[in-house]
């Protein structure tokens, strides 16, 4: 081979050397831009839909189409456009605590502040049976720079009426343990659920207020919230939010349904004509299926609680004494009032909010990890699992499980 032909040939293979690094860059970056757009297309694909199906959006364009894994949960809810960085609804975060339960309080405190009240800074306000001690109070306010409030609840809100049979109450108790049901012969826990039920939202630490976030001692928060879930709901005209929904224990409520039905019967002009009655029943209304939202967990506009209608049905219940000689609790009396007395379009799952109280998680599925603001295991998240009602929702939504 000449000088001329070995210098001809090494010109080709840098030819075909540089043509072969250029399209393999060429592939690799056109890679990240698909991977790219497919994260951006399912991000905004999440904030703009809210309800959707795919008679919607036709079965080409469904989001799982688009975005592979997107779960069905991620296009029911809405993640709201932008940020707001300040607090500017009137609410507040409440929290219902004993002295003993400090490092509980502020377990929980430290994981509000740090997915989202250090941002936005709404007051706290804590609400107990006793006073508060000295050392509680500065404990807490030490975790927070927002302003702090302690609330002593009156004893008529609290602690069970004379009116109630005790006799028949002690028996009601005694029948619950005899079947290893949590709480059974707690009557702290039934005076908690009823003041919950029926009076934290008339309490005079909370009549400035029209939006409230319910805390709870050790519960953990494990989502970066970018923007202001109060201001949601009244952007939205929603009423009630929620993160979990699960079946109550049977035997804790056995005639609280007959109940509702005979107020139902009584006052038929509170219930909406476009209410959320599939979610609570599989059978129009003549037995429930025990479905509630985790009450542990809820944002909510108190205007509702304080209105005629739930007025009404919390001291229709209050008279039965189911409270007492069962064990209802509030998150079923709340549940069955909004799904009765809301549009069922007032409600909304906030399933961009990761949240734990005690072994029940909620994780966002997909898209809200594409943000990477989420530290939770999908895995354990009871969204589909035996005992979770969001099928439910969903189907009483969208008409689809």
């Amino acid at each position: 081979m000449t000088i001329a032909n070995a210098f001809t040939f090494g010109v080709r293979i840098r030819i075909v050397v540089f043509f072969f690094c250029f399209n393999a860059l060429l592939y690799m970056s056109f890679s990240i831009l698909r991977d790219d757009w497919r994260r951006l297309a399912a991000y905004h694909l999440y904030q703009s839909t809210s309800n959707v199906t795919s008679d919607d959006l036709g079965s080409d364009t469904v989001a799982s189409n688009i975005v592979e894994n997107v779960a069905p949960s991620a296009v029911t809810s809405n993640l709201p456009p932008k940020p707001q960085f300040e607090g500017k609804a009137n609410a507040t975060l409440v929290f219902l605590a004993r002295n003993s339960d400090l490092q509980g309080v502020l377990r929980s405190m430290e994981s509000v502040e740090t997915h989202f009240n250090h941002k936005f800074g709404y007051p706290w306000i804590l609400l107990n049976e006793e006073e508060f001690t000295e050392e509680f109070q500065e404990s807490v306010k030490s975790k927070t720079n927002a302003s702090v409030q302690f609330g002593l609840i009156p004893s008529r809100h609290w602690y069970q009426p004379d009116w109630i049979d005790e006799a028949k109450a002690e028996q009601g108790r005694n029948a619950l343990k005899a079947w290893n049901v949590i709480y059974a012969d707690s009557v702290s826990y039934r005076n908690m659920c009823r003041f919950n039920s029926g009076f934290f939202f008339h309490h005079p630490l909370l009549q400035p207020y029209r939006y409230y976030w319910r805390i709870e001692p050790d519960v953990d928060y494990f989502c970066q919230l970018q923007y202001d879930p109060f201001d949601y709901l009244k952007d939205n005209n929603k009423t009630y939010g929620f993160t979990i929904a699960i079946e109550e224990l049977e035997k804790t409520v056995s005639t609280l349904w007959q109940a509702v039905k005979e107020f139902m019967e009584q006052y038929p002009e509170y219930i909406h004509p476009n209410n959320a009655l599939a979610f609570l029943s599989d059978n129009g209304g003549e037995t429930y299926n025990l479905c509630h939202f985790w009450s542990n967990f809820e944002i909510a506009d108190m205007d509702f609680w304080r209105g005629e209608a739930y007025t009404k049905f919390f001291e229709f219940l209050d008279l039965k004494g189911g409270f007492y000689y069962e064990r209802w609790g509030d998150a079923p009396i709340h549940s069955i009032a909004a799904a009765l007395f809301l549009d069922k379009n007032e409600l909304h799952f906030f399933n961009d909010i990761g949240y734990q109280h005690s072994n029940i998680v909620h994780c966002p599925q997909q898209p809200a990890f594409l943000t990477g603001s989420c530290t939770c295991n999908r895995v354990l998240s009871i969204d589909y699992r035996r005992y979770s009602c969001l099928p439910r929702y969903n189907k009483m939504l969208n008409g689809k499980w």
